[in-house]
């Protein structure tokens, strides 16, 4: 039997656009009635619950354990958003990894949409929580985004069991 192709087949850009397809409008309905900062803080506290549960199956299906696994996942090869990410690594070492993202078709998606001050919120929003419920023994730390109009995103990434051996 053929498996049933699901959303999760998408790459992730294509997901997050029609997710911005359906979300933007009802938003935006939804700020003018009751307000913008109520309204985006009740969709920011949806979207990081759904964040952290997806990264507990995907943690569920490909653990990270260690700084190194999660080097090995965005610079071995593996799928970093299908392509729409442009990283440049930094300096690390087995407890710490980082990377900064200089190009962001999210950012250029959400622009395109009309949505771009609802693309922080609709998705970089995500990646704290999504990090906690896929790798909670370790600790992920982004200062600044594209999405919010710096020059990068800066990810970095830390295993304190390992720091502390070091």
């Amino acid at each position: 039997m053929a498996k049933t192709a699901t959303v999760n087949d998408l790459p992730l850009l294509e997901r997050r656009r029609i997710e911005a397809l359906v979300l933007v409008p009802v938003i935006r309905a939804m700020q003018e009635r009751f307000g913008t900062e109520p309204v985006n803080e009740v969709v920011g506290e949806a979207i990081r619950e759904l964040a952290r549960s997806q990264g507990e199956e995907l943690a569920k299906a490909q653990p990270i354990e260690t700084v190194v696994a999660i080097r090995e996942r965005f610079s071995g090869g593996g799928p970093v958003a299908e392509g729409s990410l442009t990283i440049r690594e930094v300096p690390g070492d087995d407890a710490h990894y980082g990377f900064d993202v200089t190009h962001c078709q999210f950012v250029d998606m959400y622009a395109e949409l009309g949505a771009g001050d609802l693309g922080f919120l609709l998705s970089c929003n995500r990646d704290f929580a999504s990090f906690a419920g896929m790798a909670p023994g370790l600790e992920f730390d982004r200062t600044q985004t594209r999405m919010q109009g710096a020059s990068h995103c800066d990810f970095r990434y830390r295993d304190p069991a390992s720091a502390a051996g070091s």
